[in-house]
């Protein structure tokens, strides 16, 4: 799916933030009838409109960057597509299909179970801080549930957006939840889907406390981070990388409660630069984290409560850390927005794995300028 040339990142410059119009126009697959009031969005943005009597839409406000466009409307399956938008853009039609209705001898039991897997889904989807406790899943019936008592994967997904408010971050989220896999033995949580951001109501106040929550959400983040490589800004923001290496300890049982000592590891203490493990890619602003081993990042503006879970020397501070390796040395595309588009190429240990939905924010975000 990705094949891209790499070049050395040489120089990277400062970000322009421009704002694009993105227009187009839907039609029916089969009768080429334009389709009305179908809802158009980039995925996980708050960037989103309705389609006129004639199908055509508009798209404002939209920073440049790789989005997933977005259309749904009911009786007609979910259309995506993945575009990079560096320019004001007319869209060619977009042709969507109607949903096949198959109808089947449904037999409806109770699952005793479900109360169970719900709070054990809430916990690990939204997260255990304390922006999760302020957030509500407003129409939990729209979940499907599955667990396999042998493998102990609990494993969800929604037929419908589910609709979430975030009270911590001042965010209404519409959220179609495609696949969310729990695997309870390893510890590992997997969820993908798409979704839609709109600000909640609220007074002056209000704005300026979930304007400061969401500055806190965004400092110190993987998609902080990812920015601060475009912009050749990584020290200045706070982070500093270095390089971890590891490799399997022989003497580690698998019903060990301190994962620390899996590995035998080693931190080289002497900073890496971008171009020690980011590429340039020829695809104009997607780009490739490629390194051997794992990283080591710090953000020395903030204390980490999560370090004392990962490989910490006793002589390195305790700052928000995290490691980062990558999967079957696959590279882990990003883009301009500092989103991961293939997020199953890269595993994060520490501060970023303990962030799950309730830190989320649009990909679109900007953070206010600091004084």
């Amino acid at each position: 799916m990705f094949r891209y040339l790499f070049l050395i990142l040489t120089f990277l410059p400062t970000i322009t933030v421009a704002q694009l119009k993105i227009s187009g126009k839907i039609i029916n697959v089969n009768g080429k009838k334009s389709i009305a009031n179908a809802s158009v969005f980039l995925n996980n943005t708050g960037v989103g409109n309705k389609t006129t009597d004639d199908g055509s839409f508009t798209l404002r406000n939209v920073k440049p960057g790789q989005y997933d466009l977005i259309i749904s409307i009911v009786g007609y399956e979910t259309y995506s597509q993945t575009i990079l938008f560096n320019k004001d853009t007319i869209l060619n039609e977009i042709s969507i299909n109607p949903k096949t209705i198959e109808l089947a001898e449904v037999k409806i039991k109770p699952d005793n179970n479900r109360e169970r897997y719900y709070t054990q889904f809430k916990r690990q989807f939204l997260g255990s801080t304390t922006n999760a406790a302020q957030c509500k899943i407003l129409n939990p019936e729209f979940l499907d549930f599955q667990y396999d008592n042998n493998t102990h994967i609990l494993q969800a997904s929604s037929y419908d957006f589910l609709k979430i408010e975030n009270e911590a971050l001042g965010y209404i989220i519409k959220y179609k939840l495609n696949a969310f896999i729990y695997n309870s033995d390893k510890g590992s949580v997997y969820y993908e889907g798409i979704s839609v951001f709109e600000d909640m109501p609220g007074d002056a106040s209000q704005i300026r406390k979930w304007q400061k929550r969401r500055q806190e959400a965004y400092r110190g983040s993987s998609m902080h981070f990812l920015r601060s490589i475009i912009s050749n800004e990584l020290t200045p923001q706070g982070f500093e990388v270095l390089k971890l290496t590891r490799k399997p300890n022989p003497e580690y049982a698998e019903s060990s409660f301190n994962h620390k000592d899996k590995y035998i590891q080693s931190l080289i203490k002497q900073p890496l630069s971008i171009n020690d493990f980011v590429k340039r890619t020829t695809k104009p602003g997607i780009y490739a984290l490629d390194f051997s081993d794992c990283l080591y990042i710090m953000y020395n503006k903030k204390l980490s409560g999560t370090s004392g879970d990962i490989f910490l020397q006793h002589d390195m501070p305790d700052y928000a850390t995290t490691i980062a390796t990558l999967n079957e040395q696959a590279y882990a595309f990003f883009d301009n927005n500092g989103i991961i588009a293939n997020p199953r190429s890269i595993t994060f240990e520490g501060d970023w794995s303990i962030y799950r939905f309730a830190e989320m924010l649009p990909v679109d975000y900007e953070p206010r300028p600091t004084k």
